[in-house]
């Protein structure tokens, strides 16, 4: 990326996401997840154009529902899963319930060396969090995935 244009707390990818409901979104998220608002720019009848959060060092932009933009809400779902990693992965996961976020999938430990789980947002957005605590080799890896591929396979016929 070229340096003069970059903006700080941009990285490469920054997700913008439409809400029904951005202002409601922004205040969930400051509860949820520490977000600190950065910017807003209101839109037509006291909607939401334009929002910048910051969660952990990343921008999260956000914006109301109009003409060619849906929310996840609307669409019945979403098929991204926004990923947050840092420290602590324990207390932001419960921060994070405490605040109305529901348990997809539990925190664990993973086979993959992260302690990682899935937390589905009042939005319709899922959110994995996760922390890195371990090394795994390329073997390990591998030989453990094969594993959970063998099993899911069987669970399938069940």
């Amino acid at each position: 990326m070229d340096k003069a244009v970059a903006r700080p707390a941009y990285h490469s990818i920054t997700p913008s996401i439409v809400f029904d409901d951005a202002a409601a979104a922004i205040e969930f998220y400051k509860r949820a997840f520490g977000a600190q608002e950065l910017s807003r720019m209101p839109g037509p009848a006291g909607s939401i154009m334009h929002a910048e959060l910051k969660i952990g060092d990343s921008v999260l932009m956000v914006s109301d529902a109009g003409p060619g933009a849906r929310s996840a809400r609307s669409l019945g779902g979403s098929p991204v899963v926004l990923q947050f990693f840092g420290a602590d992965v324990d207390g932001r996961f419960q921060r994070a319930l405490s605040a109305g976020c529901k348990e997809v999938m539990p925190l664990a430990d993973q086979f993959w060396g992260d302690r990682y789980g899935i937390l589905l947002d009042p939005f319709g957005l899922e959110w994995g969090m996760g922390q890195h605590v371990r090394e795994v080799s390329e073997s390990e890896l591998r030989s453990a995935a094969q594993k959970l591929v063998q099993q899911m396979e069987r669970e399938a016929l069940h």
